[in-house]
C-alpha cells in the first residue's frame, strides 16, 4: 500500500502544473450561490423568529403589568368600601 502512494506521489511531481486547468467553472459558481443563499434564507429565518420571540416577551410583560394595577385597583376599592 505504500509503495503504491509513493508511486502516485512520484507520478504526480512528474506531470507539470497548468493553473489554467483549475478553475471553478460553472458548478463550483453554482454551488457557491446556492450556499449563500442558504445562509442567507437562515438568517432571515432566524431574524424573524427572534423577533417574533421578543415580541411575545414584551406582550407578556404588558399583560402582567396590566393584571397587576387590576390587582391594585381592587384592593384599593375593598379598602375604600
Amino acid at each position: 500500500m505504500n509503495s503504491f502512494l509513493v508511486h502516485l506521489v512520484v507520478a504526480a511531481e512528474d506531470v507539470e502544473f497548468d493553473p489554467n486547468d483549475v478553475t471553478p467553472t460553472w458548478l463550483g459558481f453554482l454551488i457557491t450561490f446556492l450556499i449563500a443563499v442558504a445562509a442567507v434564507a437562515l438568517m432571515w429565518d432566524m431574524v424573524r423568529r427572534i423577533r417574533r420571540t421578543r415580541y411575545r416577551g414584551e406582550v407578556r410583560e404588558e399583560l402582567e403589568a396590566e393584571a397587576r394595577a387590576a390587582a391594585a385597583d381592587d384592593a384599593v376599592d375593598e379598602s375604600e368600601s
